[in-house]
């Protein structure tokens, strides 16, 4: 035998060798492929989306930000667009591009490393699906034997509904639904031409290509997009000059900040109960109470008032003013509007939820309540006078004016105790009503001591008071420290008419099916009468007209309200309610500070009151409080009590005042 016959039959034996190997190791990289059946199953992960009460979406938690899109929403231009750029034979090949192979062969050859390139949409898809981002020979052959499978076994349209619904877009985007949400705040199916390109040019590099970040590498990339479009005939050299002109987005939604108290609030409320996987990754609909206006409105307001007054004291970034903000519908606890802070990302702490502040004089309609809710009326006499209480066998003892204070009590201020008026200023005899209209500090001391503070605690725990309550006569200056949305679900109550309703934020839950998990309705419970709580907002509807919450007439609709301003000014409120809606709204310095000799909650805090509930219920008609039945009214004279009849025509007007009482009330033993 021949050298030359050796040689032959030694190439061909190798060839062979090689053959069986490279079938060998198919096989065996065919046999570990994973099952495309069970794409049948697949479920990729999705963003949890929360809505407003009016179906607005407020916010969405994710992982990965996708919401699955049917085909048949996706408009051609957009499918197109993805075909023109990457895989324009899509619709021609099984799978693979045998060009594309070749090519990638040859920088496999030339450059001795696997390179990127060529892929069709279906490997594309498999790459996301199935595969690493490893580059090595085995994992491209097992990309190219799953795009053949995968083609054998689904549509076109069904692997473009997978690719479109996969493709990553940037900023954990991911799908074409979620994407023009993200950069253009639109439906996927409601998107322009230019708006198709634009997202078909991000996906080969989301990062460099962010229109967010680099517009002019963007802009260029998406001109391209419309020029294949167009040379492939999808579009008219009319529609590709129009698409050329329009103006790539900008980053407007990206960091909106709406509403970041109560997502948290959703948020861990969802992760305790079903778990962190379930709320980033599992499609939920969650519908909230809240109204997206109200929300916005509230956020605007609270941060430019608060911002204007930093800026007027000079105040830097390091110590800011704080303010909390929370609005309910009086009919059912459902929240409207919640800010717990300036700033969420700086501080998550919840002011209107978590903070425990003195009340101050917010604090004086449960004691004028508990006083009607004990036989006083609105007519009943209280003495405005300087007033002094001595500590005597374990009780304050209320001296008579004019006694002589022993030496010995003067010197323990422990023992000694003279409630001051604001400004130092006193009234002699004056009705009730006239008492909480002006906020009279010596008038709410009388009556809690004639009623006793554990009466008041009383009243205060059934409307919903959570915190320690001290049982002193101080509680009646809204010593204790309170919660914003204990007080305004408090007040809410009076303007129900007596029913309590829990507050709440989360009305039904759904999953990714559109089933529901879970709903949630209001608890309401009648702790008062519908006439005592119609006389305590006449009370408190005075304090607007003649008190410290005169801002509030700038609503120009029936309201009622009382403010608040704490010793040193530390802590400002307001709390009201028209109606329809009670709101409450709190400002001071975390670290308790004052905030200034001459800030109140009449100026500071009622402002911010009135402009929330302008924009809160700008399309709510203009109601007056419902007068219950044996309700009397009558005009009364502030210093006696005495009722004017028509022959009194000599009396001063600013000594008159409009009684609302209950008839079945009886005088004060």
């Amino acid at each position: 035998m021949t050298k030359n016959s050796n040689i032959k039959k030694l190439s061909i034996c190798l060839i062979f060798i090689f053959i069986y190997i490279v079938i060998k190791l198919t096989l065996n990289i065919y046999d570990s492929l994973p099952s495309i059946q069970q794409l049948d199953n697949y479920v990729p992960n999705l963003s949890t989306k929360i809505y407003d009460r009016n179906n607005n979406l407020i916010a969405e938690l994710f992982t990965e930000r996708r919401t699955l899109v049917n085909i048949s929403d996706i408009p051609y231009n957009l499918i197109n667009a993805f075909i023109a750029i990457e895989d324009q034979d899509f619709f021609k090949h099984c799978g693979i591009s045998i060009k594309g192979i070749i090519r990638a062969i040859c920088k496999l050859l030339l450059k001795r490393k696997i390179v990127e390139g060529g892929s069709t949409i279906t490997q594309q898809l498999v790459k996301i699906l199935f595969l690493t981002g490893e580059k090595t020979v085995i994992r491209k052959i097992k990309e190219i034997l799953l795009s053949i499978h995968l083609e054998r076994h689904y549509s076109k349209y069904e692997i473009l509904q997978l690719y479109l619904n996969q493709v990553y877009f940037g900023n954990r985007t991911y799908g074409v639904q979620a994407a023009a949400k993200l950069y253009f705040n639109k439906d996927v199916k409601n998107l322009s031409l230019a708006e198709c390109a634009t997202l078909a040019a991000i996906p080969k590099s989301p990062n460099y290509y962010n229109p967010f970040n680099n517009d002019v590498a963007m802009l260029k990339r998406r001109n391209i997009v419309l020029y294949k479009m167009k040379k492939l005939h999808f579009i008219t050299d009319k529609q590709a000059i129009a698409a050329y002109k329009q103006k790539l987005p900008n980053n407007t939604n990206i960091n909106n900040q709406t509403g970041k108290y109560i997502i948290e609030i959703i948020s861990n409320f969802i992760e305790k109960k079903y778990g962190k996987n379930t709320l980033l990754n599992s499609g939920l609909s969650i519908y909230t109470t809240i109204d997206l206006h109200a929300q916005m409105m509230a956020e605007k307001i609270l941060n430019e008032t608060l911002l204007k007054f930093d800026e007027n004291k000079g105040i830097n970034n390091i110590n800011q003013v704080q303010g909390a903000l929370i609005s309910l519908d009086i009919n059912n606890g459902e929240i409207l509007a919640m800010v717990g802070g300036r700033n969420f990302q700086k501080s998550q702490f919840n002011r209107a939820t978590q903070a425990t502040r003195q009340a101050g004089s917010s604090f004086k309609p449960f004691i004028y309540l508990t006083a009607l809710e004990n036989g006083l009326t609105a007519s009943t006499i209280l003495n405005d006078v300087p007033i002094v209480f001595i500590y005597n066998n374990n009780e304050w003892e209320l001296m008579p004016i004019g006694n002589k204070i022993h030496e010995r009590n003067l010197v323990n201020k422990n023992t000694v105790w003279s409630p001051k008026n604001y400004n130092n200023k006193y009234r002699g005899k004056i009705i009730l009503k006239m008492a909480l209209a002006l906020s009279i500090n010596t008038c709410a001391v009388e009556l809690i001591h004639r009623i006793t503070p554990i009466k008041v605690i009383a009243i205060a725990k059934k409307l919903g008071i959570s915190t320690k309550l001290d049982n002193s006569l101080t509680l009646a200056l809204g010593a204790s420290d309170v919660i914003l949305q204990d007080m305004v679900a408090a007040f809410a109550t009076f303007a129900s008419g007596g029913i309590k309703s829990k507050p709440y934020i989360i009305r039904k839950i759904f999953d990714k099916d559109g089933r529901l998990i879970e709903q949630f309705e209001p608890y309401r419970q009648e702790v008062l009468s519908k006439q005592v709580c119609f006389i305590i907002t006449d009370m408190l509807q005075e304090t607007i007209e003649k008190g410290s919450g005169w801002y509030a007439k700038n609503l120009n609709r029936p309201c009622a309200g009382k403010t608040g301003t704490t010793n040193n000014s530390s802590d400002v409120w307001f709390i009201g309610y028209t109606p329809q809606i009670a709101t409450g709204v709190w400002v001071g310095y975390d670290n308790r500070m004052s905030l200034g000799p001459r800030v109140t909650g009449g100026n500071l805090a009622c402002p911010i009151w009135t402009k929330f509930m302008k924009e809160a219920l700008i399309k709510e008609p203009i109601l007056k409080f419902k007068q219950p039945n044996n309700i009397k009214c009558s005009l009364v004279d502030i210093k006696t009590g005495i009722e004017i009849t028509e022959q009194d025509t000599n009396i001063d007007s600013s000594r008159v005042a409009l009684l609302k009482e209950n008839e079945q009330d009886d005088t004060y033993n």
